[in-house]
């Protein structure tokens, strides 16, 4: 297997792709569980929430920002996350994160109040932001022949979609079985198996020229993308209407163009917009962010429908969604091994958005005697088929040809989109099925079942909003997405050396004139002359 050359230059950062190959999979090994240990902890903690709830006290109107303020922190700070990778040894900003992560959950798995369990779960959500862009960072610039980096994504993909089917099982056996605490406190094994690999796997290495941190572009995304998700979030529990509501999502999005405006002066911009211009990359950053807001509305609503409906316990909850997470192994694996190195990115996603479209749909056909078999398995089966395809091939793909001193920020803008995504589909489609539920008890409000059904029309009014989505993605993959050979190029491109610029004689002055020939704006002395000291006289 050919190695390939690192690319010249001052910010040239970490090369971990000449480690011996059992090395490498052995930090795919670390960086997996360190991603599992982020993404479940999203949805681990939901199913414990009423146990805390009666635990601490707190009100149903404050039981959200348990959620809520990991989301805020999470991802209004992965992209200041990403660029410190890139600054500085990426294996210690890696161990920090994991460090960092394991202290605040322990926090939380021992908190006495409602504002300790907060400010622990806000702390997660800063050692997040700089955990998951390391580790997607270390995996990026560890593999990077085409096979093997197939294999690696396969795995990392069924980790970041299935890692939260993993962590509604997880939770629920946790709290059922042990306390809602050990749904935190279960962060700590994750994280000291994590740490130990990566002190004896990952290797050190420290750009030749730390870059300054570009403190304008820092300031302007983080509470850009901050008052983006806090809107969303206040919508829904103060409505679209309120100012709050309003001023948060008006603010955001003008914070970020000005964000944008600021990078394009920058002489070290946080984002480099050669990131996310780049058509491949811009595409599947897109198609993660459409994605997100549609996976994380099926956990929270199917959850809530098989609890608070159907009556099952949380780990017979948890279990229901297994086929949802056997399907993601599987179209993971197949897809970005077997699959992405013959036909390309743009054949895999959009066929897998439009699977995972359909079974949303379908899922609009739920009502309150709809058994799990006959409508609910299938759609789940679906859904990890088609999500296991968009996750791996995706992710695979938004990190091709990026530059080594880019990878960092690259993959924190991966993160940036799933969490950005999940929590603006958490709220938005929330407030969505809230606002169809309210609805139909003002219009049926009689009968014992009227509770139960206005609460699955609510439900299914947010699934088919969510296919609608998902049917956006489908058409950004058909017109965003490469095909196989733009991604090879794309790989070529970042494997090879940027070649140096030929040295160039020092200007001989003449005696008399030459013919030049012009070449832009540099005049270039014409080849056939002889010089000017081998000439005869005239």
């Amino acid at each position: 297997m050919a190695q390939p050359v690192a690319s010249p230059g001052p910010r040239d950062t970490q090369d971990h792709s000449t480690a011996p190959a059992d090395r490498r999979w052995l930090v795919l090994v670390v960086v997996a569980v360190a991603q599992l240990m982020v993404v479940l902890d999203a949805t681990v903690v939901n199913i414990a929430l009423p146990s805390a709830q009666h635990a601490l006290g707190f009100s149903n109107n404050d039981r959200q920002w348990v959620v809520t303020c990991y989301a805020l922190a999470f991802g209004s700070l992965l992209l200041l996350g990403g660029r410190i990778g890139d600054m500085f040894s990426r294996k210690w900003v890696f161990i920090t994160g994991l460090a960092g992560f394991a202290v605040a959950s322990a926090i939380g798995g021992a908190a006495v109040s409602f504002a300790m369990l907060v400010t622990a779960r806000t702390l997660q959500g800063v050692f997040g932001a700089l955990l998951a862009p390391a580790a997607l960072g270390t995996l990026t610039s560890t593999f990077t022949d085409p096979r093997e980096r197939g294999r690696a994504f396969a795995v990392f993909g069924a980790v970041a979609s299935g890692g939260a089917g993993v962590g509604l099982i997880l939770g629920g056996v946790l709290t059922q079985y042990l306390s809602w605490r050990y749904t935190l406190y279960v962060n700590l094994v994750f994280a000291a198996f994590a740490i130990a690999g990566a002190l004896a796997w990952i290797r050190s290495s420290r750009p030749a020229t730390r870059p300054r941190l570009d403190w304008p572009g820092t300031v302007l995304a983080s509470a850009g993308l901050f008052l983006i998700v806090f809107g969303f979030s206040r919508a829904e529990t103060a409505g679209w209407a309120a100012p709050l509501t309003i001023g948060s999502l008006v603010a955001g999005p003008l914070l970020l163009a000005a964000f944008v405006a600021a990078e394009r002066r920058s002489a070290q911009p946080l984002l480099p917009l050669r990131v996310i211009l780049d058509r491949t990359r811009g595409g599947s950053y897109a198609v993660l962010g459409l994605t997100g807001i549609a996976l994380f509305g099926v956990f929270l609503f199917l959850t809530y429908y098989l609890q608070g409906v159907k009556g099952y316990s949380p780990v017979t909850t948890g279990l229901l969604f297994l086929p949802f997470v056997g399907g993601i192994l599987v179209s993971s694996t197949v897809s970005s091994i077997v699959a992405l190195p013959r036909v390309g990115p743009r054949a895999l996603i959009a066929p897998g958005m439009l699977l995972s479209t359909g079974a949303m749909a379908y899922l609009t056909q739920l009502t309150v005697t709809s058994s799990y078999a006959a409508v609910i398995l299938p759609a789940v089966i679906v859904l990890g088929l088609g999500f296991g395809v968009i996750f791996a091939v995706t992710i695979n793909t938004a990190t091709a040809g990026v530059r080594r001193q880019d990878a960092g920020v690259a993959s924190a803008l991966v993160n940036t989109m799933q969490q950005v995504g999940g929590s603006i589909g958490l709220s938005a489609l929330s407030t969505v099925a809230l606002t169809a539920t309210a609805s139909y008890l003002a219009a049926h409000h009689t009968g014992p079942l009227a509770s139960a059904i206005a609460a699955t029309s609510g439900y299914t009014t947010a699934f088919a909003v969510a296919a609608a989505i998902l049917g956006l993605g489908v058409i950004l993959a058909i017109v965003l997405l490469p095909s196989r050979r733009r991604l090879a190029e794309l790989r070529t491109a970042a494997a090879e050396p940027t070649p140096a610029p030929e040295p160039q004689p020092e200007p001989q002055p003449a005696p008399q004139a030459i013919p030049v020939a012009l070449c832009g704006s540099s005049p270039v002395i014409d080849p056939g002359l002889p010089p000017a000291a081998a000439r005869p006289p005239s």
